[in-house]
């Protein structure tokens, strides 16, 4: 699956618009996760555990995204993007989403 974050893909020219695909995961902290991102949070700097919760989060939204797009007959996405929503203390929405398109090499 091609997936681009621009609205064109260089090389290959858009044959059909299949329509928005999207992918969502929702995730919270656990406790020991938020003890560990406490503590690295005294000494500063990258916060390591959170930063890996946010890249498994958005790893899963892609992954989701594209399925969608496989099972809607896609060769690409156009214009993919994330965004994310706290939805309440501590759980976080993370959506993965564009435009699903069939596409032939020029």
């Amino acid at each position: 699956m091609l997936v681009a974050t621009t609205n064109d893909m260089p090389g290959y020219r858009v044959t059909a618009v299949i329509g928005m695909v999207r992918g969502i995961t929702v995730r919270s902290r656990s406790v020991v996760g938020n003890l560990g991102g406490a503590i690295q949070s005294i000494f500063g700097g990258n916060l390591s555990i959170y930063t890996e919760l946010a890249e498994h989060a958005r790893e899963e939204a892609y992954q989701l995204m594209v399925e969608h797009a496989r099972a809607a007959g896609a060769d690409a996405v156009l214009a993919m993007r994330y965004d994310a929503n706290e939805i309440m203390d501590g759980i976080t929405e993370v959506l993965a989403y564009g435009t699903a398109v069939k596409v032939e090499r020029v």
